[in-house]
């Protein structure tokens, strides 16, 4: 993904037509669906068909990379707002921790029929949960749609604390994550072993607070697929 716009990957389907270009009114409820695995701010966006938060299978963008190894979504905000999508950022106003929910509206323009979100999630190096290009129902109702969660391809899931700068090794590790995160670990994994945008592994974890290979806890931080659950309200 190239910066300032979005991945221009044209999707080619006769399934997309005219009749998707209006504005909609959205209610977005994001809920985490983890037992122990907190979201970073959220970025949703609604876009046109031509571009991507992300792509499955490419190279993850430098602004792609800042959210999913520290939670700075504002890189990728610039990104939306060159190609003119509607926002909503933030809306649990911080982290969004297990089994909780956030709600915000969500005014769409008339070529903006697709809806995105990232969020990272905590503890792990480069992990995010994510939608892309979700076409948004013409038909008025509550829609739901099931999340997994994606390894950015940026950094080694080594499972150990750092600073969550991109291109540095190691977990952001916030206030809220203080206690429950382990230290001294030596390390799950020291390279890459592929480094486009996949579906995440998980997180592998141990039993140990102070050494071991992670910093995870086996027993509280790994996941199955889907990590949250968006519900949509598309209003009348």
């Amino acid at each position: 993904m190239k910066a300032p716009s979005l991945q221009n990957t044209l999707l080619v389907t006769g399934l997309f037509t005219a009749s998707f270009a209006q504005a909609a009114e959205l209610e977005i409820t994001v809920e985490n669906l983890t037992r122990g695995i907190a979201f970073t701010p959220i970025l949703i966006a609604a876009h046109d068909m031509e571009s991507h938060l992300f792509v499955t299978g490419e190279m993850a963008s430098t602004e792609l990379q800042a959210m999913a190894e520290g939670g700075d979504i504002s890189g990728l905000e610039m990104v939306a707002t060159s190609v003119a999508a509607d926002m909503a950022t933030n809306p649990a106003g911080g982290l969004l921790m297990p089994a909780m929910s956030t709600t915000t509206m969500l005014s769409t323009e008339q070529m903006n029929t697709q809806l995105s979100l990232v969020a990272m999630l905590l503890p792990t190096n480069d992990g995010f949960v994510g939608l892309d290009s979700w076409t948004i129902p013409e038909t008025p109702g509550t829609y739901s749609v099931y999340l997994n969660a994606y390894d950015a391809g940026t950094e080694a899931n080594d499972e150990v604390r750092g600073s969550g700068t991109p291109g540095e090794a190691g977990m952001p590790v916030p206030p809220p994550l203080e206690n429950v995160i382990g230290m001294n670990g030596t390390g799950v994994a020291a390279s890459i072993t592929n480094d486009k945008v996949h579906i995440h592994p998980g997180n592998i974890g141990d039993a140990e607070i102070d050494g071991g290979s992670s910093d995870i806890q086996n027993t509280v931080h790994r996941w199955l697929n889907p990590v949250a659950k968006v519900t949509v309200v598309v209003s009348e």
